[in-house]
């Protein structure tokens, strides 16, 4: 009976080779007479006749003879297909016979006590399943074989500079252009490659490394699967044992920073084996491996959808216009489009500064102070006078209640971006800084001086506004106006330069103790000088040269109902925080540095999901206000906020909770008001560790790694910090409830208003499912129309969130709602996807094995080994452009939601890839993001 090679490729750790006659096992002087045969084939012939006999777990070989096209008849052909002896080219097959008979003869004592299973039954290879198991098995990124040797070759040669050409196997990953945290996997790799070969030393040539590099570069899924296999079977013996593959598992977990999954390395072994060894043998064989990575990608895309979404990749790929004009016009329509409600306010207020600048330069062109300074004070009164209009605008944007107050209460919100208002407060602030210039510039550099040159008949015309002529510079500088113009300069520039973005967020390091001056506080504070600044503008604004009149002195003029405005603001949240006050309900402090607080909620207050508030703690700074996104859901009777904890203030508030006590046993998630704060500067450093010394680590399996509760109807536990909020305000988020189709990105602890929202939905939806059977119990089920009335405000019916954290642990900031998200959203309307980066992407062997044991688990117990949830976890980073895509194809026609929270990396291309769906598909989406 014959065997093709591929079978016999397949089955290599299956059998035994055995001589002809006496079913002797094959000695090396055997082994090399095989060879020899091989050798001596003629060049000249077209086949090799391998003659072969399966005996049971044995496979004869008899002969080994060359064949020419010529002595093949065609009763040679049906003896062929009769008998199973196989016929084949000859570098396709004597090759690969010599090299499997020279591999295997080394291991042939060893395994000659062992009683050898039945080979596992070879599964059908279909194209979609082998292309599946091949992105399963990807050793390297680069799979171009010849591009990608010859950047690797230039790396090899420069680490094997010193010695002598021999790549040592320490550097084996830096030479493939594996990261460091993939070392211990690179060299595994190496024995691997190395232990195959028979290479001992622990260091190889060029001509070694290319083989290398050949072999974990091949296509071929027999290939990779050889290499993954002698991977975790150490011991070369053709099978894989428990502990083999518990070693790997820790190893892939370490590569891909998933603690979790290290620390249930030996449960999932067992999981494995469970699987793959239904017989308990105690081993698994390459077959049964082979029959995990072929299930095949799962067909969920009709003929029809497949069509769409060709059509629909063809339609995005960029156009290049190349009329400039149709291009300038496209361009220009587009733009308008998309910034309508931006573009009329912004030229609404760039038409009222123009003309307050020239009003004033025309005015000032026409009296007698311009035959003295010329342009000069015409220039800096122009300034002067947008400089009144921007210091009154600018905390309009700043006033929290009265814009939720108009975004809740008024229609101005389709014609009015609030959420674009602290963009737009930093706009003001440059446009502040450059009327602060041009006023002081032209003021210091050109007025002054030409007063002072002025001869004595052009001063007698500004004689009554200056009094007696100057004599030197000096007396301008100290005169009111120079002393608090002066001070209003040096003040701004303070507030400006910390509140840059590197000086805030702590990017830019300063030696001590200068350090002091980066961070939030430090922006905080600063920007507080605020009060000062506006002092000085009033006194600045009396204390005129050219004007005398108070009716003509409009500074205060321009102040007046902003300052008001914010005045009650403040007043408004002293008020409102004393009176309003909450009790902490529970303490949690979870992996990923993120404070957990959950308290009372006061009477009366109300709120929308998306929306957040402001937090105060006077144990670690009485006068600091911090806004944080609202977790718990509208109709949940508590508040709760999670904190990043990455800066002092956040890092005092979580010691101050460090005294809390173990939680109690069975206490409900749902009976309290909860906010989840990214630890983020300093405010949130003290925080965390205010309240970190209330807490106790958690018992009994409770999430997160230290705890406290408090039983319903006591106190607050006297350790615990006092605790003030104020709100809500609106948000962007707020809003989603005007799509019918909504999609929630959160990176990192940016899933805090995403959380909220989730959790409205399935009440609605609940909701809306208690109305229906209601109404059928009643006899007459509810029309659309109908429910739609019922649920005016509500108009979400599909959404799709998509949470992209670094760290495993992070899932367990949201354990809970997820799992309740996923059991209590019975039609699937709401479809979860949840991220881990720090896993390497779908495909890389890195990964392999972590996907296998995450496919096993989730369908034996319906729990993701990654997140610990329901949901099944994806690995790195998603692939935006197919999420929107899909959306797309899936609600033609409609008018999608986008809102995202977190770091402003992702903002750019989100934002970006809505506005290329919405021009050229059906579906619209709108794109709006979180800014505090």
């Amino acid at each position: 009976m014959g065997g093709s090679s591929a079978d016999l490729h397949h089955h290599e750790s299956d059998i035994e080779l055995i001589a002809p006659e006496n079913s002797t096992k094959l000695s090396t002087t055997e082994s090399k007479s095989v060879t020899d045969v091989d050798h001596n084939i003629e060049e000249d012939a077209d086949y090799v006749e391998v003659t072969m006999d399966i005996q049971g777990d044995s496979v004869a070989l008899h002969s080994v003879k060359t064949v020419t096209e010529s002595d093949m008849g065609e009763g040679e052909h049906e003896k062929q297909s009769l008998t199973g002896n196989k016929l084949e080219k000859k570098k396709s097959f004597g090759a690969s016979v010599v090299q499997n008979a020279t591999i295997r003869i080394k291991q042939l004592k060893r395994l000659a006590s062992f009683s050898k299973p039945e080979p596992a039954k070879r599964l059908e290879r279909t194209k979609s399943a082998v292309a599946h198991a091949l992105t399963g098995l990807k050793f390297i990124s680069k799979t171009d074989v010849g591009a990608g040797w010859s950047e690797v070759e230039k790396v090899f040669d420069k680490l094997t500079v010193t010695t002598d050409g021999y790549l040592p196997r320490t550097l084996f990953a830096k030479c493939i252009g594996l990261n460091e945290e993939s070392k211990a996997y690179a060299e595994m790799l190496f024995d691997t490659l190395a232990r195959q070969r028979g290479i001992q030393g622990g260091s190889i040539n060029k001509i070694q490394f290319r083989e290398f590099w050949d072999c974990i570069s091949d296509q071929s899924f027999d290939t990779r699967l050889k290499i993954f296999f002698d991977m975790v079977d150490k011991d070369a013996d053709g099978r894989i044992t428990e502990e083999e593959i518990k070693n790997i598992i820790c190893l892939s977990a370490t590569a891909n920073k998933l603690s979790n999954i290290q620390k249930q390395a030996e449960e999932y072994a067992a999981l494995i084996m469970e699987e793959l060894d239904p017989d308990d043998t105690g081993y698994i064989l390459i077959g049964n491996l082979e029959t995990l990575l072929l299930h095949g990608p799962e067909e969920t895309t009709r003929g029809e959808s497949k069509y769409l979404s060709q059509m629909l990749s063809q339609k995005l790929r960029p156009t290049f216009e190349g009329n400039p004009i149709k291009r300038w016009y496209r361009d220009t329509k587009y733009f308008f489009q998309d910034n309508w409600r931006r573009s009329w306010v912004f030229a609404l207020w760039i038409g009222v500064m123009l003309g307050l600048f020239a009003f004033k330069f025309v005015q000032y062109r026409r009296r007698s102070a311009y035959k003295v300074m010329g342009h000069c004070v015409c220039m800096a009164k122009g300034a002067a006078e947008t400089l009144k209009l921007n210091m009154a605008i600018i905390l309009l944007p700043v006033c929290r209640n009265t814009i939720t107050w108009l975004r809740n209460k008024t229609k101005l919100g389709a014609f009015v971006p609030f959420d674009d208002g602290l963009n737009f407060h930093k706009m003001i602030a440059l446009a502040i800084a450059i009327g602060v210039g041009i006023h002081a510039i032209y003021h210091l550099a050109c007025d002054f001086p030409r007063i002072l040159h002025a001869s004595n008949e052009k001063y007698k015309l500004i004689e009554p506004f200056f009094g007696e002529k100057p004599t030197n510079y000096w007396h301008f500088v100290k005169s009111w106006e120079g002393v608090t113009g002066i001070l209003m300069v040096v003040l701004m520039a303070i507030a400006f330069t910390l509140a840059n973005t590197r000086f805030r967020r702590n990017r830019t390091k300063l030696p001590k103790p200068f350090n002091k001056l980066t961070g939030f506080n430090a922006f905080w504070y600063s920007h507080h000088l605020f009060i000062i600044v506006y002092a000085m503008l009033i006194i600045h604004g009396t204390k005129l040269y050219l004007t005398k009149e108070w009716n003509h002195k409009t500074t205060w003029m321009y102040l007046a109902i902003p300052i008001t405005i914010y005045g009650l603001e403040r007043l408004i949240r002293a008020l409102r925080s004393s009176i309003k006050s909450v009790r902490i309900l529970k303490v949690a402090v979870y992996p990923g540095n993120v404070l957990a607080i959950n308290m009372s909620k006061p009477q009366g207050f109300s709120y929308k999901s998306g929306q957040y508030m402001l937090v105060n703690c006077a144990a670690v700074s009485p006068l600091e206000w911090h806004p944080f996104s609202i977790t718990s859901a509208p109709n949940d009777d508590y508040l709760s906020v999670h904190i990043k904890i990455l800066g002092d203030w956040t890092r005092s508030l979580k010691t101050k909770f460090q005294a809390c006590q173990p939680a109690i046993n069975g206490q409900s998630g749902l009976d309290y008001l909860s906010v989840h704060i990214k630890i983020l500067g300093d405010w949130t450093r003290s925080l965390k560790t205010k309240f970190s010394q209330a807490c106790q680590p958690a018992i009994n399996g409770q999430s997160g790694l230290l705890r406290a509760e408090c039983l319903k109807g006591d106190n607050s536990p006297s350790t615990f910090p006092k605790v003030l909020i104020d709100g809500p305000y609106g948000a962007p988020a707020q809003d989603y409830r005007e799509y019918e189709v909504v999609l929630l990105v959160g990176l990192g602890i940016g899933a805090t208003p995403m959380i909220s929202i989730l959790k409205d939905m399935v009440n609605n939806f609940k909701a809306m499912e208690e109305e229906d059977g209601f109404a059928m119990e009643e006899g007459s089920p509810m029309t659309p129309n109908q429910k739609d009335s019922r649920f005016s405000d509500f108009k979400t019916r599909r959404a799709y969130f998509y949470w992209v954290t670094r760290e495993q642990g992070s899932f367990d900031w949201f354990k809970g709602v997820m799992n309740d998200v996923a059991e209590e959203d019975r039609r699937g309307l709401i479809e979860l996807h949840s991220y881990c980066t720090s896993v390497y992407e779908q495909g890389d062997a890195r990964s392999a094995l972590i996907a296998m044991v995450q496919s096993i688990n989730h369908a034996k117990h319906r729990v993701d080994v990654v997140s610990r949830t329901r949901v099944m976890s994806h690995f790195a980073k998603p692939n935006w452009r197919t999420v929107y895509k899909r959306i797309a194809l899936n609600h033609p026609e409609a008018q999608v939601g986008v809102f995202y929270c977190g770091p402003s990396t992702l903002t750019h291309e989100l934002r970006q890839l809505s506005l290329d769906f919405s021009h050229n598909t059906s579906t619209k989406f709108d794109f709006h993001k979180e800014n505090f």
